[in-house]
């Protein structure tokens, strides 16, 4: 398929100018790094291990599989695998051949899939099969029949299945493929796409080139000082946006990243002391479960010099904690996968002073607040923060509206959220203009999830807003209006309808039953006063 990103040959030459648009692509970064130490471990789980030299061969050689198979220039593949070492080369292949990298979460399922497959034309899919108690691979292989332009279902670390083809013989083996010549897949071209949720409850697909993913990378490798000599976690999940992108930054820095496959508290810390971390990029809700365990006060983490929160607002109590039970800096970061990494606090700061905010803005990259109407706030007011810089991505695709709705007419890129300059020049976020829900940094539109409970039969009117949790951020709370003469519905209820459709963090936690919800005159629910209205009842509730 054919990709329409948004130019701008001004910008461009800015770009190149500032040395941020070089023309590299992430193949030329491996070779480099593979160049300088070829024997140094590129990727570890503590477990198993590959060298640069190693991880560069692989590449080639799933990239010739990907050719045997057919899949070629332009060709989109999605990819849902765990932090698995596997990831990588299965991701990097794809510049070899031009095609184009669609990462999925592990957590989606079949609903979400289905549109994201369709949506993006994949010609491929690769994936695992019994992961977690879930069967990926049978997923897969029903959705194959309803997409006919999926020809590709590849897999790793599964069964043999008739129409799979499996792709860990690749991995395995050694050396160059034979005869393989490989594409130059050119630096300007979109080669990844990732998902985000629109304000209607379908995903946007935001498209990036390596021009603007590989600035990402170098902006924070420079800012935050890491290079060859650190050994950087990665929990957060390669199938979203900052756990690729950490890999991103290891392979560019020549350092050594440690993959956990999935984060979970006790194995986290061990990990990160076995293999003496000395940066972790994290959300709060993980920092909060690593500050619970009774084994944090023994665990050496000595080498440990940066963690970075980010996703999601760190209650200042949590900073606290951290900073008096761990060494090194917790610094606070905002960005998103429209536009990198924007803003963030420095090693240099004052922690006290810079509490509660998210920092300066990130070198070479630009920072506005914004009114409605797109005009400059007054300084110390609060507005809608737009960014511009080499990281901004190349719009939505195939979503005009979206794109006229999030750049303005300058070309400067709409977030969505809300902030203001405080007296010391950091940024602090006190909002969001959309009705994103973030759980534990994880985002979701509620109206995803409305559209198919307003199907039940015994569903009149519902919404779900998100509520203050003081370790995750938000939960989704639901809110129903019973259909008159309809059994009522429990939370039980309601997540055997929704069955396995979404993915489990987008799921109701807790089930409010209403006999009104609050509409504005032209019928738009008021989420704000309906959450204000359930905590405000929950208050009361608690009240000797």
């Amino acid at each position: 398929m054919r990709f329409t990103p948004r130019r701008d040959e001004a910008r461009a030459a800015r770009w190149r100018a500032i040395g941020q648009w070089t023309g590299e692509t992430q193949h030329d970064l491996l070779e480099r790094a593979t160049a300088a130490t070829p024997d140094k471990i590129a990727i570890t789980d503590g477990t198993a291990s590959i060298t640069y030299a190693e991880l560069r061969d692989a590449v080639d050689r799933m990239a010739a599989a990907y050719r045997a198979a057919g899949i070629g220039e332009d060709d989109v593949v999605a990819i849902q695998l765990p932090n698995w070492i596997e990831f990588a080369p299965v991701f990097f292949a794809l510049e070899r051949v031009g095609a184009v990298a669609v990462t999925v979460s592990t957590d989606f399922r079949a609903r979400e899939l289905e549109y994201i497959l369709r949506f993006s034309e994949a010609r491929g899919f690769v994936t695992t099969g019994q992961y977690r108690g879930f069967d990926h691979l049978g997923m897969a292989l029903d959705l194959q029949t309803r997409l006919p332009n999926l020809a590709l279902i590849g897999s790793l670390r599964a069964e043999p299945r008739a129409g799979v083809t499996a792709l860990d013989a690749a991995f395995a083996a050694s050396g160059q493929p034979p005869g393989f010549r490989p594409l130059r897949q050119p630096a300007a071209a979109v080669m990844r796409m990732a998902f985000t949720s629109g304000t209607t409850g379908n995903p946007k697909g935001v498209m990036h080139s390596h021009e603007t993913t590989l600035p990402a990378a170098r902006i924070l490798n420079h800012d935050l000082r890491l290079g060859p000599e650190d050994r950087m976690m990665i929990w957060l999940p390669l199938g979203l946006n900052w756990g690729y992108l950490t890999l991103v930054q290891a392979i560019m820095a020549g350092a050594t990243a440690v993959l956990l496959e999935r984060f979970s508290a006790k194995p986290a810390l061990a990990l990160l002391a076995r293999e003496r971390c000395t940066y972790v990029p994290t959300a709060p809700a993980s920092l909060t479960a690593l500050l619970q365990l009774p084994d944090m006060a023994g665990a050496d983490l000595s080498a440990l010099r940066l963690v970075v929160s980010g996703g999601a607002s760190a209650p200042v109590e949590t900073i606290r904690a951290w900073r008096a039970a761990a060494p090194g800096h917790l610094l606070e970061l905002y960005g998103m996968l429209e536009d990198g990494f924007h803003t963030f606090t420095r090693q240099e700061d004052d922690p006290e002073e810079v509490a509660g905010s998210v920092g300066r803005v990130a070198t070479a990259m630009g920072l506005r607040l914004l009114d409605p109407e797109g005009h400059d706030v007054p300084a110390g007011s609060e507005g809608e923060i737009a960014a511009d810089g080499p990281s901004v991505h190349l719009g939505y695709h195939a979503n005009p509206s979206a794109n006229a709705e999030a750049f303005t007419p300058d070309g400067w890129f709409r977030t969505g959220d809300l902030g203001f300059i405080d007296t010391r020049g950091n940024l602090r976020i006190s909002g969001r203009v959309k009705e994103m829900i973030n759980r534990g940094g994880k985002k979701f539109f509620p109206r995803e999830i409305e559209e198919v409970l307003y199907t039940h039969p015994g569903i009149l009117y519902c919404a779900i807003v998100g509520l203050p949790d003081a370790r995750l951020g938000e939960r989704a709370c639901l809110c129903i209006v019973p259909r008159p003469g309809e059994p009522v519905l429990d939370l039980a209820g309601v997540l055997e309808f929704l069955g396995d459709g979404f993915a489990t963090y987008k799921l109701p936690e807790r089930v409010v039953v209403l006999p009104e919800l609050p509409f504005t005159p032209t019928g738009k629910i008021q989420r704000h006063k309906l959450a204000q209205a359930i905590l405000a009842r929950d208050q009361e509730d608690t009240t000797p």
